[in-house]
């Protein structure tokens, strides 16, 4: 019979691999739908060999391997019972979802140490020997696969189980991180793959699997908060589980997939890409039967939350493998472009057809990159997003169209190269970073979708969240490529440093993009610095509140908002700090560093309020009402003459609120001493200047 040890280590593998893979699309076994805590029959065929039990599931073989050879006679029996107790079926709170369970031959095969092959000739393939070790190239790709499908089942075991997000020690995610170590440790030497050393290989490979269970988790349920699944009742719960779930295993095939793929001498692209929409499109029918309400919890059809799950597929199989030609994914360096000159800005223009990214007036969309000067680390980014306020309605648009043209393209659009943006490191601290200026071309605050808006006379573009997050992917497959020739740790998302951040309407796009950056993007030690863009609310129509309706609908912005935050009113300032506070500090410098003039009557007119005064009391009860809210800093300047953005003027940027020096303040938020930057603000002349206007209903400086 199996001996105690051999039977626990079979019904461990089992059940945690099980676990991992509920709704695989492949290979699969269709149990019998069971009441709550019955054992279901399963149609597996069992045999056992000299080397173990052997499966066979859909045609496709796998092994579970004892420490000894067992008689058929003998093993079966217990066997059978310790594959049956894994597969109990709780009563699933869907109607009509059919729980599928797959097994990978090569995974189980190799589960338990000591296992033989299925022939019984002795030798490393008989009984009592042992599997070769992988290759350093197998076990990089099929440890990361591994690791992300136990990762994504142990975020859906958290929210299941606990009701919230797994703990930074949960014991599934440590496991499936060590699991992953242990594998390429095994099977890897320092500079083997991708010039890494061993400790960088395994750092990378972690960062990609934890990283990516985190942000299909956020995207699923809400940020790394969970707010959606809080606020759900029952059936939500399990719509949104059911999407996850689809997404994990998506991801796995994909990978899985690309993984073979690039394993044998026959890869082609077309039919890779043939199987992964067929894939996508089996999961986009599973979720839109599961989950009907999908959009109206986290923003998202089920079309776009699965390319998005494609898309995460596609950054796993490019950290996981050196080479992954023939393969056309669209994240890596293999889609990058040509390398710049260093320390000089050059211009970017994007292929529309490749990028999906077009300007108002169907041009095509540029941007500015300065690579950080030789010798200076490439790693730090700094990312400001041009002004040019908004138009809605026809009449504005129409001025714009006939008097301002030159906002509806960015061919002609320069850098700011003055304070925070300034090239002088006695000007700014951050002089040498990498730089990305992003122009503004559709008129729609970086929150547009694709669509075309027609007007009688003309149309314009509203594409402004795919251009800033086509752009910024452009610039992180760039640096992934360079990163990983300069050796080291190579490209890894979570040692990049940014700052992202803009003017008056690009201010807007840094709160409406944040939450892309961190939980997508995946570069969680960023912080945002939205200048002259509070976003009050006025009350009435127009406001920001009643115009937000527009922003989510009309331009297709609903899928570019955070999935806890996507409401008409979430385009008001204090609102969106309101939801995204409780994801910010996940590390210290991730938080919003808010940067206005006390009087600026640009904000007044375009967030349509009656007067300056109004717009100052509004101010400075927003301010008191959100200043101790996680993650919200503020630094307010002085002037009692109006003034629209301050961080690019040099008299701003090197003058003091306050007692402290803005360059000063921004730097300490950003890399110096994120946990200890405190709100800089002055009661100042405006009551005495400015009739109408009331002192700040908090504590501030004289």
């Amino acid at each position: 019979m199996l001996n105690e040890d051999a039977l626990g280590a079979l019904l461990d593998t089992v059940e945690r691999y099980a676990a991992a893979h509920v709704g695989y699309v492949s290979n699969v076994v269709d149990s019998v739908p069971a009441r709550d805590g019955e054992i279901s029959d399963n149609p597996a065929d069992m045999t056992v060999t000299g080397s173990g039990l052997a499966i066979e599931v859909g045609g496709e073989r796998g092994r579970l391997c004892p420490e000894q050879a067992e008689s058929e006679a003998e093993t079966s029996s217990i066997s059978w019972l310790a594959v049956r107790a894994a597969f109990v079926i709780e009563a699933s709170p869907m109607q009509n979802v059919v729980l599928k369970l797959a097994f990978c031959a090569s995974i189980l095969g190799a589960a338990i140490a000591g296992c033989g092959s299925d022939t019984a000739t002795g030798g490393n393939g008989g009984v009592g020997g042992t599997e070769p070790p992988a290759s350093c190239a197998v076990a990089a790709a099929e440890g990361t696969q591994t690791c992300l499908s136990e990762a994504n089942a142990a975020w859906n075991a958290c929210y299941q189980d606990n009701g919230t997000a797994c703990a930074a020690d949960d014991p599934a995610i440590i496991a499936a991180l060590g699991g992953l170590e242990s594998t390429v440790t095994a099977s890897c030497t320092d500079g083997e793959l991708l010039s890494l050393d061993v400790s960088a290989l395994v750092g990378r490979l972690q960062t990609s699997c934890s990283s990516e269970a985190t942000s299909l988790a956020s995207r699923s349920y809400g940020g790394p908060q969970g707010a959606v699944w809080a606020d759900s009742d029952v059936g939500d719960q399990a719509c949104i589980q059911a999407a996850q779930l689809s997404a994990s295993n998506l991801i796995d095939a994909v990978v899985a997939g690309a993984n073979d793929c690039l394993a044998s001498e026959s890869c082609v692209d077309d039919a890779f890409q043939g199987d992964v929409a067929a894939l996508a499109a089996s999961a986009t029918q599973d979720i839109g039967e599961a989950c009907g309400a999908l959009q109206t919890l986290i923003a998202l059809t089920p079309e776009q939350y699965v390319d998005r799950a494609v898309h995460q597929s596609d950054c796993v199989i490019a950290t996981a493998h050196e080479d992954t030609a023939p393969l056309m994914l669209s994240c890596g360096p293999q889609r990058a472009g040509d390398t710049p000159v260093r320390g000089e800005y050059v211009q970017i223009v994007l292929d529309g057809e490749e990028w999906g990214t077009i300007c108002g007036d169907g041009s095509p969309f540029a941007f500015q990159l300065r690579l950080a000067p030789e010798g200076q680390p490439l790693d730090r980014v700094l990312i400001g997003m041009q002004g040019g306020g908004v138009c809605v309605f026809e009449a504005d648009c129409t001025n714009i169209v006939e008097n301002a043209p030159g906002l509806l393209e960015a061919l002609d659009d320069q850098a700011e190269t003055t304070g925070i943006m300034s090239n002088d490191p006695e000007e700014s601290p951050f002089a040498d970073w990498t730089k990305v200026y992003l122009p503004y071309c559709n008129q729609d605050v970086y929150t547009g979708g694709g669509v075309t808006e027609a007007f009688p006379d003309f149309t314009i573009e509203r594409y402004g969240a795919i251009n800033v997050r086509a752009a910024v992917e452009y610039v992180r497959n760039l640096l992934w490529r360079m990163l990983d020739e300069e050796g080291g740790n190579g490209y890894r998302p979570d040692q990049i440093t940014a700052a992202f951040g803009g003017w008056s309407a690009g201010g807007f796009g840094t709160l409406y993009n944040y939450h892309w950056v961190l939980d997508d993007l995946q570069w969680p030690n960023t912080a945002a610095f939205p200048d002259a863009s509070l976003g009050l609310d006025s009350g009435g129509f127009p406001s920001i509140g009643a115009l937000g309706s527009i922003l989510v609908s009309g331009w297709n912005a609903l899928p570019n908002f955070p999935p806890y935050c996507f409401a008409g009113d979430c385009a008001v300032g204090p609102t969106l700090y309101n939801a995204t506070a409780p994801r910010l500090k996940g590390v210290p410098n991730q938080q919003l560093l808010i940067l206005t003039n006390q009087n600026d009557s640009t904000q007044v007119s375009t967030t349509f309020f009656p007067s300056t005064e109004a717009w100052i009391d509004a101010e400075r009860t927003s301010v008191c009402d959100t200043r101790d809210l996680n993650g919200i800093q503020y630094y307010l300047t002085s002037s009692t003459d109006s003034v629209h953005v301050v961080s690019p003027r040099p008299l701003f940027y090197s003058g003091s609120v306050d007692g402290e020096v803005m360059s000063d303040w921004l730097w300490d938020g950003v890399v110096a001493d994120p946990d200890n930057v405190v709100d800089r603000m002055e009661e100042g002349d405006f009551v005495s200047v400015i009739p109408g206007v009331e002192p700040f209903p908090c504590s501030v400086a004289p």
